[in-house]
């Protein structure tokens, strides 16, 4: 089976969701996860901080340095994000179909790569 990242794109520009609605959506997505375990193919999922609390580490000429603020310039950033295992791509984006409807939100679905790092 091949491992796949359904990748939630959070559009911070847009309101937080009024708490009524963000319950409602932490059910529905709830769902949607314990679907996956069900049917196997869940591996991890995890919803992240907004991009304000991201510090960025980058090399260069033998160092690192480290900025606050997302790496990206743009309104959209990671929000949360499942990692799944399915057996080809059409399963993968049934699920990741599932959860855009599930959080209201782009869901992006890239398959890991083959090589196993040990």
């Amino acid at each position: 089976m091949k491992k796949y990242l359904l990748a939630v794109q959070y559009d911070e520009s847009t309101p937080w969701p009024a708490e009524d609605d963000m319950r409602e959506q932490q059910a529905r997505t709830a769902k949607v996860t314990a679907d996956m375990q069900a049917a196997g193919c869940w591996v991890f999922v995890g919803g992240l901080v907004g991009s304000h609390a991201t510090t960025v580490v980058r090399p260069g000429d033998g160092a690192t340095t480290m900025t606050d603020g997302p790496f990206a310039e743009t309104k959209e950033q990671l929000g949360g994000f499942w990692v799944i295992q399915c057996d080809d791509l059409d399963q993968a984006l049934a699920w990741g179909e599932k959860c855009a409807l599930a959080c209201g939100s782009p869901i992006e679905v890239r398959p890991f790569e083959d090589a196993q790092w040990t």
